[in-house]
C-alpha cells in the first residue's frame, strides 16, 4: 500500500441538474482527457450515493503534484446552470461526503489539517470544490 497523508476535495463542476456519477466521470477522464482510469479514487452523487473510483491503492490523476500521496474524492455539482462556481451540495451529499472524509480520516490516519479542497494546493487556479474545506472541516469538531 503506498503512503498516504492528503485528502484533496474536488467538485465535478456539474450543474444541479446533471445527476452523474463514477461511470461518467470515468468515461470523461478515459475518452476525454485519455487517462488509464478515472482520476478520482471516490464519488459522492447528489442523491448521497457514494461509487468508488480508481482503487485507493493506486496513485490517482487529480491534484498534480500531490497524486502520489493523497486520496482524490468528488462530489457532484459544484456549478450553477450558468457554470459559476457554487456549493449546491444536498443535504444528504454534504453528510455523506463528511462520513467518506471522515472514514478516511481515521482509517488511513490522516490529520485533519491535511484534508484541502483542490483550490487550496500551490498553483492552481480553479475555485474547485466551490466551498471552503478548511471551514468546513474546522466545523465538524
Amino acid at each position: 500500500m503506498r503512503e498516504l497523508n492528503m485528502i484533496v476535495v474536488h467538485c465535478s463542476a456539474t450543474p444541479p441538474r446533471m445527476d452523474i456519477g463514477a461511470k461518467e466521470i470515468r468515461s470523461w477522464h478515459v475518452k476525454g482527457n485519455g487517462w488509464k482510469d478515472i482520476g478520482y479514487h471516490i464519488v459522492v452523487r447528489r442523491d448521497g450515493t457514494v461509487e468508488f473510483g480508481r482503487p485507493i491503492s493506486q496513485v490517482g490523476a487529480h491534484a498534480r503534484g500531490y497524486n502520489a500521496h493523497s486520496i482524490g474524492v468528488c462530489w457532484v455539482g459544484g456549478v450553477n446552470e450558468d457554470m459559476d462556481p457554487e456549493n449546491n451540495m444536498t443535504e444528504i451529499q454534504e453528510e455523506e461526503l463528511w462520513c467518506v472524509i471522515d472514514n478516511l480520516i481515521n482509517v488511513y490516519d490522516i490529520p485533519k489539517e491535511n484534508v484541502v479542497g483542490h483550490r487550496d494546493l500551490p498553483e492552481v487556479t480553479k475555485s474547485c470544490p466551490s466551498f471552503d474545506v478548511k471551514e468546513w472541516i474546522n466545523g465538524k469538531d
